[in-house]
């Protein structure tokens, strides 16, 4: 069946409902802002600047406005036309590339220094504590016992807050040669621009290949790149795609070796990001997803070597004297010591959605409605045995979006959450493949719209 049919069969397919649901998301985040901004002024209890964000108001223009603008002019110029036609061995480096040039665009737009310099050197984050990781083995051992606020040399909250590869990565950095706050928003921008590259491969494994061309100029262009330039979680979120994207390769290549080799590699990376943030250990959902899209395809034998090196990373750390379940308790008493212990329940279980909105753009809110829109259409053929290449994207995206639901309804995520789930934001970005192919470039125009407000009218410190 052609893609363009199946996107758009048993739903409704008119600009009318995507509009709407656009609006909607317009309005979900305008009144998250107004009634923060009434919590804040009356009690203080968000401790946040502007509600929902974690913001300072501060319009500016900067060396990178320009680039910014070109990038994107580029983009919705072109980018729909060269997605549908480089050859795939292209398209894929190309995504990447352009989703780096957008997201550095961006955070020069603050200049060097505040944009990505100072980012990773605050008070708060991995960079302050470099010093302290003298003797990794020790610090390892003894990394618990400063969780706590009332421990001695109790850890910033970036430290406390993530289990310690997170630290690790910029202590090896440093290592190097590689250290200081510049090296360490390079790095951050140039792998986590990466995750684009693995979104479009495995949308392309599980999916088809023509669904993820159609994705990739909003996997580039997303808003969501405002807060992969430049903080960890940038980082953290590509380290998770491509345990994703290895996953799908492992399951639908066919042949036995490779499918073994990706397998051991994408359970690598898993262990690894529940060892760089504890919520990470939510893309079980969407392994498990991947593993059940694919049941009839993937080797039984994959199992093996996907839980053995997802084994690897936890009895490494385990070995060198880091219990992670201790420290997960730690820091949930840590949370609520500080400002978690204050903020209300009730405002951010919706408010996070409101930030969601620009992490993934209009876009993405149209993508998504299109993608529950089309989901009774799907459960009909996977009950007829007849699922199709779309029905396997919208697992991939409804996947995503149980990550999100799950972490909103914790209550571990109150704040922020614009830049601590950038990972789970990347996919839901495959929707924008729902969208008609005759209405990318505006739809394109209101995702950079989106990224271009926010960094020239806000500061997006953390």
């Amino acid at each position: 069946m052609d893609v363009e049919q199946d996107v758009g069969r048993g739903s409704r397919r008119g600009l009318r409902p995507d509009l709407y649901a656009a609006g909607a998301a317009v309005l979900l985040f305008a009144t998250a802002a107004v009634v923060g901004q009434a919590i804040e002024n009356s009690d203080g209890s968000l401790h946040l600047a502007w509600a929902p964000l974690y913001a300072w108001w501060s319009p500016q223009v900067g060396p990178g406005t320009p680039a910014a603008i070109t990038v994107a002019v580029a983009v919705i110029a072109y980018g729909p036309g060269l997605a549908a036609r480089l050859p795939w061995r292209a398209l894929v480096p190309v995504t990447w590339f352009v989703a780096m040039a957008w997201t550095w665009s961006l955070a020069l737009i603050d200049g060097w220094h505040y944009g990505i310099e100072r980012r990773l050197t605050t008070r708060y984050e991995y960079l302050t504590v470099i010093d302290r990781f003298d003797d990794i083995g020790a610090t390892l051992r003894g990394f618990t016992q400063h969780i706590l606020i009332d421990s001695p040399d109790h850890w910033p909250p970036h430290i406390a807050g993530h289990p310690p590869a997170a630290t690790l990565t910029f202590v090896w950095l440093d290592r190097i040669g590689l250290g200081g706050g510049g090296w360490a928003g390079v790095f951050c921008i140039t792998v986590g621009a990466s995750a684009a590259a693995a979104v479009l491969i495995a949308v392309r494994s599980l999916a088809d290949e023509t669904l993820a061309r159609r994705a990739a100029p909003f996997v580039a262009l997303a808003p969501a790149a405002v807060w992969v330039g430049a903080s960890a979680d940038g980082y953290f979120a590509a380290v998770a795609a491509w345990a994703v994207a290895l996953l799908a390769l492992a399951a639908t290549g066919g042949r036995r070796v490779p499918a073994l080799v990706y397998g051991f590699g994408s359970g690598v990376l898993l262990g690894f990001t529940g060892y760089l943030s504890y919520g990470l250990t939510l893309f079980s959902i969407i392994a498990v997803a991947v593993l059940l899209l694919t049941w009839r395809q993937w080797p039984r034998t994959l199992l093996l070597p996907l839980l053995a090196g997802a084994a690897v990373v936890p009895v490494a750390f385990t070995l060198a004297g880091f219990n992670w379940w201790e420290a997960y308790h730690l820091l949930v008493e840590r949370y609520y010591q500080g400002a978690g212990a204050i903020r209300p329940y009730w405002y951010f279980v919706w408010g996070n959605l409101a930030c969601t909105v620009l992490l993934v753009g209009l876009a993405g809110v149209a993508g998504l409605r299109r993608t529950l829109a089309t989901v009774p259409d799907a459960v009909r053929r996977l009950r007829a045995g007849a699922p199709t290449s779309t029905d396997r994207l919208l697992g991939l995206v409804l996947a995503g979006l149980l990550m999100v639901l799950v972490a909103d309804f914790s209550g571990m995520s109150k704040a922020e959450t614009e830049r601590i789930w950038l990972p789970f934001a990347f996919w839901l970005l495959p929707a924008t493949a729902l969208l008609p192919r005759g209405g990318q470039r505006g739809w394109l125009v209101a995702q950079v719209t989106v990224a271009l407000a926010i960094n020239h009218l806000f500061h997006t410190g953390w």
